[in-house]
């Protein structure tokens, strides 16, 4: 759960202060053990409130926490063994994606991701999570190996959207995004996709073409960050609030328009608060879904894929 000292966001304010009250009775040591109970009652029925009855611009800033758990955060927790694995073999290694052959259960997965570090030097270092051409070459080459053994894909998605800077672009920034949409769809072996912060972009879709798409209670994913839509279509990043509405973003917009499969449910109302719990939620779902892929028929497996992107967007209403 989250650290007492912290100040959070605007509206967990109350949900902060709670728990920090509930800490200091227990330090104390002078309050009833049923006064305390009363208190973890309310602090979860609160939890409730607070982070399920939010709008779409708070659902941004949720995904967007710093205190949110990573994708190196999610291997710790949910694999006993993890060999990572650097480099494109064509320009070098790109630390915004991390990748490499885990264990989990009693299960050999490969497992790729994008990262956006926890401290400000090491987010720096990560390109807040942003890829450039290399660090999606790299994921590439980590599932087609995994392919080749026949070996599982965890596909874990987390970034503003691909890299833009200049650099980027001369090494091939589009090419190195299409060529991962292409081959995914011709993947021969499982791929499930957890988008557990950000999806943004293309920098989200190269790493989300899978078999089974799965997304936190308060991740986003768009086509476009509410700031950059608001920009384009107002001039002014001040409408961003607005265009996150209209962007239909949110975990139940994407499953209500079928562009993904399932929401995994944050303990304690936000990732943030339980890291851990997070984690082991979203590792059961994971091997739940291979097992489910896995009883499938294998030679129909690439065109479920395909039919399941086709059908995306289509919808009874709203």
């Amino acid at each position: 759960m989250e650290q007492p000292g912290s100040t959070g966001l605007e509206f967990e304010k109350p949900v902060i202060e709670l728990q920090a009250r509930i800490e200091r009775l227990k330090k104390d040591g002078t309050a009833a053990a049923g006064d305390i109970a009363r208190l973890a009652e309310r602090l979860t029925d609160l939890e409730r409130k607070v982070y399920r009855g939010l709008n779409a611009w708070e659902q941004v800033q949720l995904a967007r926490h710093p205190r949110r758990p990573t994708t190196v955060d999610y291997i710790r927790y949910c694999c006993e063994e993890f060999e990572e694995m650097h480099g494109d073999r064509l320009y070098g290694d790109d630390p915004a994606v991390v990748g490499g052959i885990a264990m989990m259960g009693e299960r050999r997965i490969a497992i790729v991701g994008h990262e956006k570090g926890r401290s400000t030097r090491e987010r720096v270092s990560r390109n807040f999570g942003m890829a450039s051409p290399e660090g999606f070459r790299k994921a590439l080459r980590l599932m087609k190996t995994a392919a080749r053994f026949r070996l599982p894909v965890l596909s874990i998605v987390d970034t503003p959207g691909a890299y833009p800077g200049v650099g980027a672009e001369e090494r091939g920034q589009p090419r190195a995004i299409a060529d991962n949409l292409k081959e995914l769809f011709d993947l021969d072996t499982p791929v499930i996709v957890v988008i557990i912060g950000e999806g943004g972009s293309g920098g989200a879709l190269a790493l989300a073409i899978g078999d089974a798409v799965l997304m936190l209670e308060h991740a986003i994913y768009s086509v476009i960050s509410p700031e950059g839509c608001a920009a384009i279509l107002w001039d002014s990043k001040a409408k961003a609030p607005d265009a996150a509405e209209a962007l239909r973003l949110t975990a139940d917009d994407c499953l209500r328009l079928r562009v993904i499969d399932r929401i995994i449910e944050e303990p304690h109302g936000a990732a943030h608060r339980d890291p851990q719990g997070t984690a082991l939620r979203v590792r059961a779902e994971v091997l739940a879904e291979l097992d489910r892929i896995e009883r499938a028929q294998p030679d129909l497996l690439l065109e479920r894929r395909r039919e399941k992107y086709r059908s995306m967007g289509i919808c009874d209403g709203g």
